[in-house]
């Protein structure tokens, strides 16, 4: 039998305001529990929301971005359920008039291209955290997080592979990030995703029974726990058994996936308008406004790179991935002057100091400046792309800027013909007989061989030699 994975995505991106969507209340990380628990989030008698127009803005930001209908009325309604981590015993969110509607973004897995709808993105809040460690076998409520602003970007059911899934998630988690409305933590949850999967034989048009996926905390759990499901419904129903709707945990220890309870239905909420808050109504100005305000976004920037600066698409997709690794080469390369030399140290030897120390582009000790500075003086010629290296690493364990670091070790590259040809008259009246092997040589092997006496005559000159006219010298004199 043909198997076709059908996938459908909820994610959760906390908003990066200061302050809770109806409430004064700090939302910063990492507080001492229950330190900014609000009388509002708990849900005490006689207080009162007040939403913050800063959500709107936020999400009006996020649906032009997709080219996303906006919801001009949009009313918040209460969710109703019980749970410890939700002392009002429901939830302030949108159903019926959500502030985005239907939208689309654009991803590509294994070179192809592909649209996925976003069916809805809506403002609600947040709920508190339950905590399962160190409470002797009890559980224990923190409510710091509820209130936090929430925006639930719901896709159509458009991904065929957990590949898709995670491409668009991923794109998703790019898209706010440039727009500086969520700092996309997964660890720290501000950025969280559910997974809805089902299986269907590839003739049927009718979607299976879905089952939906939570506890998803990184891209690389979300592809795992997906292909685990899709095998798991599918043995269940080669085996004669049915896949029943339910919300399920994934184990990342376990590497699979296990039922938590049943899958509620949107009638289950017992959904109704919040007395307490007024339909928000979003003017033309204001969505203007907004509109003018919007940076460049990831794709736009991408074929800009490509046109503007003569880049290949993967080096533009990967200088792109985030704004500031795209502000980052732009600075560089204002300084340097050469894009692709500029593109190459990033993605190379800077990638890779990041990753040895575990660091990221704002908090990479070389700056942009010292970067596009030591890239400039390679392509003057003042360094050889070796000597760089040393130079690189130099800045790296802050010693100053290129300039100063090649004068303090006298790293300057030797460029005077002159003093370049007595050091290959050297090396060649040295070696005589490896001279005579290589003019006796067939024409084939006398490109590896001549890399003999390039070796020497760099060494001899300390690494400062131009390779360049070491090459043309030595070929002229053989």
């Amino acid at each position: 039998m043909q198997w076709e994975t059908v996938i459908g995505l909820e994610i959760h991106a906390q908003l990066a305001t200061r302050s809770k969507i109806f409430s004064g209340a700090s939302t910063a990380y990492g507080a001492e529990p229950n330190t900014q628990a609000c009388l509002v989030s708990l849900g005490m008698p006689g207080v009162l929301p007040v939403l913050n127009r800063e959500v709107v803005r936020m999400a009006i930001m996020f649906g032009t971005a997709i080219d996303a209908e906006l919801g001009r009325r949009n009313v918040f309604a209460r969710k109703n359920y019980f749970y410890p981590d939700l002392p009002k015993g429901y939830q302030i969110s949108q159903f019926e008039l959500p502030i985005v509607g239907p939208g689309q973004v654009e991803i590509s897995v294994d070179g192809e291209s592909k649209t996925i709808g976003v069916t809805r993105a809506h403002l609600e809040e947040d709920a508190g955290k339950s905590l399962h460690e160190d409470f002797r076998g009890m559980t224990g409520i923190d409510l710091n997080r509820a209130g936090t602003p929430l925006l639930e970007i719901v896709s159509e059911p458009d991904m065929r592979s957990a590949k898709e899934a995670v491409a668009y998630a991923r794109k998703i988690h790019q898209i706010v990030r440039y727009l500086g409305i969520c700092d996309g933590n997964m660890q720290e949850g501000s950025f969280r995703c559910d997974a809805n999967v089902s299986v269907k034989l590839k003739e049927h048009t009718e979607f299976g029974t879905r089952a939906e996926l939570k506890n998803i905390n990184s891209f690389r759990f979300l592809e795992r726990a997906i292909n685990f499901e899709v095998e798991r419904q599918i043995d269940l129903i080669e085996s004669g058994g049915k896949v029943v709707q339910e919300t399920r945990l994934y184990d990342a220890d376990k590497d699979e996936t296990r039922s938590m309870r049943s899958k509620e239905e949107a009638n289950d909420y017992r959904y109704f308008p919040d007395p307490d808050l007024l339909p928000v109504e979003i003017s033309d100005a204001m969505i203007d406004d907004v509109k003018s305000a919007l940076p460049e976004m990831p794709d736009m920037r991408r074929d800009r790179f490509e046109s503007d600066f003569e880049l290949s698409q993967q080096d533009a997709e990967s200088l792109t991935a985030s704004r500031e690794m795209a502000d980052y080469f732009e600075t560089a390369n204002a300084i340097a002057g050469d894009a692709k030399l500029t593109a190459n140290w990033i993605m190379g030897e800077l990638s890779a100091a990041m990753n040895r120390e575990g660091r990221d582009i704002v908090t990479s000790p070389v700056t942009a400046e010292l970067l596009g500075g030591m890239v400039r003086r390679i392509a003057d010629k003042t360094i050889s792309g070796k000597l760089a290296k040393d130079v690189f690493e130099a800045m790296w364990n802050g010693e100053g800027s290129a300039d100063a670091i090649i004068e303090a070790k006298g790293l300057k590259q030797i460029t005077d013909t002159g003093a370049i040809e007595a050091i290959v008259d050297e090396v060649l009246a040295s070696n005589p007989q490896q001279v005579e092997n290589y003019r006796n040589a067939p024409d084939d092997k006398k490109g590896k061989m001549i890399g003999f006496f390039v070796g020497q005559v760099m060494k001899m000159s300390k690494g400062k030699a131009n390779p360049q006219q070491v090459n043309q010298l030595l070929r002229e004199k053989l």
